[in-house]
């Protein structure tokens, strides 16, 4: 090849680079005379979205689609030509005489791969595409800016701010979500979110046409079956069913986040928000997970409840009994319930039972009539003998609306902390049988009076034998004898706990011989009413082993409720419990063992503290954030800490923080945040003033302890131990700097400069609104979460609690690990950290 053919290719490539180059460009419009290539993109006027080809996963084939421009990881959330992609960069996107926008590429020829199809009739020119900044591709006629055509009409995966799901009645659109084959195809799936109108609308989720899950109805606040979905300072919501629409959509109060609802390829339906931070999407519910989320779990008349570990999940509703007892006994519960034989519920004395906080049954063949009270609505259904059950269509204003069905009830399952309450039919025997059980005057009220008068006799018997003790015995052996009493009772209960749980029993042996006897070297410190050891059974595994003093009259009780509480809780930033051992008069807890022990032995020892650097530090405060979310809002159980402090969390080898120490926690009812106790237990520094004074606890007690783990996390200091000056402790003096506009003086000095000043302000600013005086002006856990988790405007904070005056008998001050105090008259206990 002679030197002049090589400057002609030379020159060949080079302007073929060239022509490739100058077709790459950004445009805000496409017209007759612009279109858009391989490699140009079409941006919104803000700059969030930007359509143009791309290739999905590890495929090569060109597709056109939508995507967030400003998120890193390219997520596409439209795609036009879902299953006729482009093989090579040939592709071009361009409006066509008849005024369409179509997509073609060389290797098709003359057809167009994708068109919008609206074939107009309108002269040239007079149609362009342009991006909404809601990231909506559009086709306009011009002049009159009339919308021809929008994407917001032709979903595919995702559903976005400002989207329609639903159908509209004058057009006969039905927009639904299709999932993609996989990952590396944009095809449509096997799965569709789509809206059933029949009956009162709700949405399904279908696997091949059949139904695999659903939202339930409406219910004025939310869909029944979704109760991590409601309006809040974060979204709204729109639910529209007249004679033009039946409707869903959504939209942020913050339009600079970014959300998604997407359908999966592997089944699940994911709501998520971007944060720009973390370079993430952040999940904030899927569905289906549990097996109670799935359609028909349980067969008909029949209600899953997955909070039923120990029995099975599947029961029969009130009057009814299983279909098949033998595929019931084999917890096999698809054949479902049905109406106990004679039973009579037409005008026979019948009457409704409540099945409280579930998501109701499949309405596409219940009625609805939304100018009837609840009330009203039982007597419209006790009219019909074929009405089998009703509730309230609409949440709001203490409820209102009539949604009664008929025949079989479909589809019902048990949540945990919210849901509605679901009245059912029931025969006239089934009513009184159900009415005595939940405590109607009868047999009930004879068996109370009669088990009171056992028990005062019991405790007569039992006062009389400790007034002899006291003559024979000193005080301590007294005290011991009324203990043993006391604890005979709850190791018993305990046992029967742990046989009907899934918690493992270890034997005494295999944990004293793993603890080479609980020899001094192995021990790790002390508990709250104990010590902790490390162990290695003969796998090799490690475990720490939490053993309960002896001596401890306090103990029983609280390992008790650590035993049955944690066994239910699952979370990565939870300590994980391994299993229990109740034997001779040990009762110890095994749980999985964490390397770096507590955060207080790194956050103030002045040689380790130097290891946290901010990220860490940010981490493990929103680690310990999203674990206390979990207590309290998205576990089976409501829990209530109430001892959450920085040697109650403890981190594992990546430094993930872990919360401990269950001993103090409460359950709640579903629907119950706060409650009230005359034993007050707790570390003062860490404790809300409505707490540590009169006793009132709720989930925001355990905002105000996060808040000040917060400030002590920044600082490197503890709260119940700065020394500044004589009016404030850590609290105080952070309030004094905020008000000052120098917060950053608390910051550790140990990290130096090396951190983001306006991220560090903002968690300052969230541990100030965490430890508010008012537990009504604190946060909620899940605000919490997106504060620290999405850039947002902050509420400015209140004047602090406990900020300026120091608490006497604060830990640090006392040599005893336990010490009582008289407050407002109640007895109050405080517990040293421990």
């Amino acid at each position: 090849m002679d030197a002049s053919t090589l400057i002609w290719l030379f020159s060949l490539h080079t302007f073929l680079l060239l022509l490739h180059r100058s077709h790459c460009k950004t445009l805000t419009t496409i017209n007759p005379s612009l279109a858009l290539y391989d490699g140009d993109i079409l941006i919104s006027d803000n700059k969030n979205f930007a359509l143009g080809f791309f290739s999905p996963g590890n495929s090569t084939r060109r597709f056109v689609g939508t995507w967030y421009n400003k998120v890193s990881e390219r997520t596409v959330f439209w795609v036009a030509n879902i299953d006729r992609p482009i093989n090579d960069t040939s592709g071009v996107l361009s409006i066509d005489s008849h005024g369409d926008l179509v997509l073609h590429c060389c290797s098709n020829g003359s057809s167009p791969l994708w068109s919008t199809n609206v074939r107009t009739t309108v002269s040239d020119n007079a149609t362009t595409a342009q991006l909404q900044d809601t990231g909506n591709l559009i086709l306009l006629q011009r002049p009159s800016n009339r919308v021809l055509w929008q994407s917001f009409d032709y979903p595919t995966d995702t559903m976005s701010p400002f989207m329609k799901l639903g159908l509209d009645w004058r057009t006969g659109k039905d927009r639904f979500l299709t999932s993609w084959k996989s990952k590396d195809d944009p095809g449509p799936g096997n799965f569709t979110y789509r809206f059933d109108p029949t009956g009162y609308p709700q949405i399904f989720l279908y696997k091949n046409a059949a139904p695999l899950w659903r939202t339930g109805p409406w219910t004025g606040l939310r869909w029944s079956g979704l109760f991590g979905m409601s309006s809040n300072y974060i979204f709204n919501f729109s639910f529209v069913n007249d004679h033009e629409e039946v409707s869903f959509s959504y939209w942020m109060r913050n339009a600079s986040i970014f959300s998604r609802l997407v359908i999966e390829p592997s089944c699940t339906i994911q709501r998520s928000t971007w944060h720009t931070r973390d370079g993430r999407w952040n999940e904030l519910w899927s569905s289906p997970v549990e097996d109670c989320d799935y359609y028909m779990a349980c067969g008909p008349n029949s209600n899953c409840n997955p909070y039923n570990a120990e029995q099975f999940r599947c029961t029969c509703l009130p009057g009814f009994e299983p279909r098949s007892p033998a595929d019931w006994f084999l917890r096999d519960g698809s054949g479902g319930c049905i109406r106990s034989p004679g039973a009579s519920t037409c005008r026979s004395g019948e009457g409704f039972v409540k099945v409280a906080l579930v998501k109701v049954p499949e309405t596409s063949r219940a009625y609805v009539d939304m100018d009837l009270s609840l009330k009203e609505c039982e007597q419209e259904c006790l009219k019909n003998c074929s009405c089998t059950a009703y509730t309230s269509a609409d949440e709001r204003n203490g409820g209102f609306g009539c949604l009664a069905w008929y025949g079989d009830l479909l589809d019902i399952r048990t949540f945990s902390n919210i849901g509605q309450d679901l009245y059912i039919r029931v025969d006239a025997a089934s009513l009184a049988h159900l009415t005595e059980k939940n405590g109607s005057p009868g047999k009930w009220l004879i068996g109370v009076i009669v088990s009171a008068g056992v028990i005062l006799v019991l405790l007569i018997v039992l006062f009389i034998m400790k007034k002899r003790h006291r003559r024979t015995r000193p005080s301590a052996t007294t005290s011991a004898a009324h203990y043993w009493v006391d604890e005979s009772r709850n190791v018993q209960d305990l046992k029967y706990d742990s046989r009907t749980s899934d918690l493992p029993f270890f034997d005494l042996n295999t944990i004293a011989t793993a603890t080479n006897n609980f020899s001094f070297i192995n021990k790790l410190g002390p508990g709250g009413f104990g010590s902790v050891y490390k162990g290695v059974l003969d796998d090799g595994k490690e475990i720490a082993v939490k053993r309960l003093s002896k001596s401890s009259g306090q103990g029983i009780e609280e390992f008790k409720n650590e035993v049955t509480l944690i066994a239910r809780l699952q979370h990565r930033n939870l300590v994980k419990i391994l299993g229990c051992c109740i034997q001779e008069d040990e009762k110890m807890l095994i749980y999985e063992y964490l390397p770096n022990k507590s955060l207080d032995s790194f956050l103030f020892d002045e040689d380790k503290k130097a290891l946290l650097d901010w990220r860490k530090r940010f981490a493990i405060a929103s680690g310990i954030a999203r674990g206390i979310l979990y207590l309290h809002q998205d576990s089976r159980l409501r829990i209530i800490h109430r001892d959450l402090k920085t040697s109650n969390v403890l981190l594992d080898d990546s430094m993930n923080p872990k919360i401990s120490d269950f001993g103090m926690a409460r359950i709640c009812r579903g629907d119950q945040i706060q409650g009230n106790t005359r034993r007050v237990v707790g570390t003062y520094g860490y404790m809300s003033p409505e707490y540590a004074m009169q006793g009132f606890f709720s989930i925001k007690s355990d905002v105000y302890s996060f808040g000040v783990m917060m400030l002590e996390i920044i600082s490197g200091k503890r709260n119940s131990s700065y020394q500044d000056n004589s009016s404030c402790n850590l609290i105080g003096r952070v309030w004094e700097l905020w008000k000052e506009g120098s917060c950053l003086d608390i910051v550790d000095p140990l990290m130096g400069n090396m951190y983001p000043d306006d991220e560090v302000l903002r968690c300052i600013q969230i541990g100030l609104l965490c430890v508010q005086e008012f537990a009504m002006d604190r946060p909620t856990m899940s605000a919490v979460v997106f504060m620290l988790e999405n850039n947002v405007r902050l509420p400015s904070p209140k004047q602090p609690a406990f900020a300026f005056t120091r608490i006497p008998g604060r830990a640090g001050t006392s040599s005893s690990n336990e010490r009582s105090n008289s407050v407002n008259n109640m007895s109050l206990t405080v517990v040293k950290a421990r």
